[in-house]
């Protein structure tokens, strides 16, 4: 029992659908694809229409790693290289951030009015004007910079305007009232005061209208920030390609202009900071050592003038030339020593700072390390700009500060080390010169000390004054630390919305809806939909005829005999075939007559009809064949003789000594007997004996008799009449018997509960 069970089950499974299923439904139910493929180039259509164009421009900029050209007046200036003017390499991936930074995009945004929109009625969506086709400005005085306005602007050619459909900050304030005005005069509305004024490009011929908006500041600076693209062109160079989208060509040129503009500016500001604050310390020394260099010319000239001193000796020139050579050197020794002790107390001050550079320190590695810790200490206010000292970069950045500030309070140490040494080494040279001057006066050794401290701030004083000049050169002559290579620029076409695209996608998804629909009912489909789902039967397969029409009403076939001897129709050659079937399957039955029997398992598979034709195919063929209508509920296949009083009903009552039988116009050898008045008892007649004697009598006079019964299970008429006929025809109706039945009509041909089961597909 097992094993019986199996293979019915395995029929049930059987819902497969494969591409040629799927290629004769499509060709089917091919106004669907006609259909889809309509609407959809229909809706891409109107996509395309009814979405403004965007463009893309495109520049590029260069990030300049060093210098290599110089300004012609800049090579003439001595010590050009140490004015600072020559900076180091430029990071080129902080300068892509740079570029999309909050501050940068907030700026251009309030240089270009980029937060008011203006649009005017197009034929398919509104249109954006900007620049040259911009007539006006207008300018809401009173509102916050995250506020929202909107309003309908009516612009007539004396200068006047309308206002109308104001809304502020979502609320909508006078639907009705209108605010009139002039251009270029404010007016007062219920969200501030509204000034309209003449643009560049101020002309107005006729009335026109304009939608205005104004978006807050910061939503403008996502939306701006979103449509920029700023990426490097590849890793290995310095080049940045900037990408802005928009529906104005002009106003994304502008825009990508902007930016750069903007960035270049910035980047100016850092550098002079180095410039401004060199210049404050240079300022600053430069008062106090005028204060003490005029201190020291009084005193000289106040003592001179006291004692009466006049030149020095020629005999104590040679010891005094020497020793004037000594105290030069422990004068520019002198210098460096005051530099470096200044930097030292310079650097104990709090904060991140900027130091100042070109300081004349004879060590280059400690100007250097000035150079990297004024380059930190930018890059980290920049970013606390921009975020907060809590930021984990800045963190990092004051840890290195730190580190460096440390390197280099240790090498301004040494070098005061080292500085005093060599002071000393000069001291001892002086103190031998000026003892072989013992015998000079106490006012020559005097004045000797003294214009030597005027020597030392006299010259200290040229050389801060020569390198305040050169600092400030260098802030003059500060370059951008970017060129652009391209400038804005793109393609007239529009980059979006693209038809091609969108038609190829139409078309695709024109075909693809009708076909997933298709296979998605095929997949939700329980019903039988052709012979493949009866391929796990092993009853004989009789034949199946297909679902015909009515070739002028297009409609279903009724109760009516379609076989004609002459036609070779798809249903003439259906019926022919199972005709063919039905006699090499009763071969072996010639010594008898055949009562065939045709049942289903649900009402509508057409059993009257089947059994009717299949009666005039063997009819037309030579055969005397009879059908009885036994089906005493509902008389179905008697409307083929339109249904006469008289018929097997009242043979069967007994009211009847012979039961009547037509004759079926237009075929010959082909009768019928129907069912005549409905019994209220139609299972009872059944029983009697008169039916055993009535079927003897058929299969005497007639080669073959068709049963039509009820369905099976529904009612026992088909279970009674079984055991009287010599084959059972099971009909299967396509989308109509659930696939769930197959397995029980598998069981009735194991179980053999009919005879000579055989299964016919109808309405394929």
């Amino acid at each position: 029992m097992a094993q019986q069970n199996s293979t019915p089950q395995r029929a049930v499974q059987n819902n497969e659908v494969t591409v040629h299923d799927l290629y004769l439904l499509s060709l089917s139910h091919w106004w669907w694809y006609v259909l889809s493929l309509g609407v959809c180039l229909a809706f891409a259509t109107f996509y395309i229409l009814r979405t403004p164009k965007v463009y893309t421009r495109q520049a590029s900029l260069l990030v300049k790693e060093e210098s290599t050209s110089r300004n012609s007046l800049i090579s003439q200036v001595a010590g050009a290289s140490e004015m600072g003017m020559f900076k180091e390499a430029t990071n080129a991936d902080n300068e892509v951030l740079t570029l999309r930074m909050p501050a940068v995009v907030l700026e251009v945004i309030k240089r270009l009015h980029l937060d008011y929109d203006y649009c005017v009625d197009g034929r398919w969506h509104k249109n954006v004007i900007y620049g040259r086709s911009l007539p006006i400005q207008a300018e809401m005085n009173g509102i916050a910079d995250n506020d929202e306005l909107s309003f309908v602007l009516d612009l007539y050619p004396d200068g006047s305007f309308t206002v109308s459909k104001l809304t502020y900050t979502g609320q909508l304030e006078g639907s009705i009232t209108e605010f009139k005005g002039k251009v270029d005069t404010a007016i007062e509305t219920p969200a501030g005061k509204l000034t309209i004024s003449k643009s560049p490009y101020y002309k107005v011929e006729e009335p026109m209208t304009i939608y205005v908006t104004r978006t807050g500041l910061y939503y403008m600076q996502d939306v701006v920030r979103a449509k920029l693209q700023v990426a490097l062109s590849s890793k290995q160079s310095t080049i940045i390609d900037l990408t802005y989208t928009d529906v104005n060509t002009q106003r994304a040129e502008e825009i990508l202009n902007t930016v750069i503009a903007v960035s270049n500016e910035n980047w100016v500001k850092d550098q002079n900071k180095i410039a401004v604050s060199t210049n404050e310390f240079i300022n600053e020394r430069l008062n106090v050592i005028e204060s003490e260099l005029g201190n020291v010319d009084d005193n000289i000239s106040s003592y001179k003038s006291a004692n009466l001193i006049t030149d020095n000796a020629a005999a104590t020139s040679m010891y005094m030339n020497q020793a004037a050579q000594a105290s030069n050197q422990i004068m520019d020794l002198n210098n460096q020593l005051y530099m470096v002790r200044y930097l030292k107390q310079h650097m104990q001050g709090g904060g991140s700072q900027l130091l100042p550079e070109n300081s004349g320190l004879a060590n280059p590695n400690i100007e250097q390390q000035f150079k990297e810790y004024n380059s930190l200490v930018l890059q980290r206010n920049n970013l606390v700009a921009n975020s907060s000292e809590k930021n984990p970069l800045v963190q990092d950045l004051d840890k290195k500060l730190n580190s460096i500030k440390g390197t280099i309070q240790t090498g301004l140490d040494n070098e005061q080390t080292m500085l005093n040494a060599q002071v000393r080494s000069q001291q001892g040279a002086v103190a031998q010169n000026t003892g072989k001057l013992a015998s000079n006066p106490n006012q020559q050794k005097y004045l000797l000390s003294v214009e030597r401290q005027q020597k030392v701030k006299e010259s200290l004083y040229l050389f801060l004054l020569q390198k305040r000049e050169e600092n400030e050169l260098s802030q003059a002559f500060t370059a951008y630390n970017t060129r652009v290579v391209n400038a804005p620029m793109g393609s007239p076409r529009p980059t979006n919305p693209q038809p091609k695209k969108i038609f190829a996608i139409a078309l695709l998804l024109g075909l693809c809806l009708p076909l997933g629909l298709i296979y998605l009912l095929e997949c939700i489909n329980t019903k039988v939909r052709g012979k493949k789902d009866l391929e796990r039967l092993t009853a004989p397969y009789l034949g199946e005829v297909p679902l015909y029409y009515h070739k002028k009403s297009k409609k279903k076939l009724g109760m009516k005999i379609v076989v004609k001897p002459q036609r070779r129709d798809v249903i003439n050659e259906a019926f022919r075939v199972i005709r063919t079937n039905l006699e090499f399957m009763t071969s072996d039955q010639e010594d008898i007559r055949k009562t065939i029997l045709l049942t289903s398992c649900n009402p509508g598979s057409g059993k009257s009809f089947l059994s009717i034709n299949i009666a005039a195919a063997l009819a037309v063929s030579g055969k005397k064949v009879c059908v009885v209508d036994l089906d005493l509920r509902m008389a179905t296949s008697s409307l083929l003789v339109g249904r006469p009083e008289k018929g097997i009903s009242q043979y069967l009552a007994g009211q009847l000594d012979e039961c009547p039988v037509y004759s079926v116009e237009g075929t010959s050898n082909l009768y019928f007997i129907p069912v005549g008045t409905v019994p209220p008892n139609p299972a009872e007649l059944l029983l009697t004996n008169r039916l055993e004697t009535l079927i003897k009598k058929l299969r005497e006079q007639y080669d073959y008799v068709f049963i039509d019964t009820p369905p099976v299970e529904l009612v026992a008429d088909t279970s009674i009449i079984k055991k009287w006929v010599d084959m059972t025809v099971f009909v299967i109706r396509a989308e109509v018997l659930e696939r769930d039945m197959l397995p029980v009509i598998q069981e009735y041909y194991e179980q053999k509960k009919f005879n000579n089961m055989a299964i016919l597909l109808n309405g394929t």
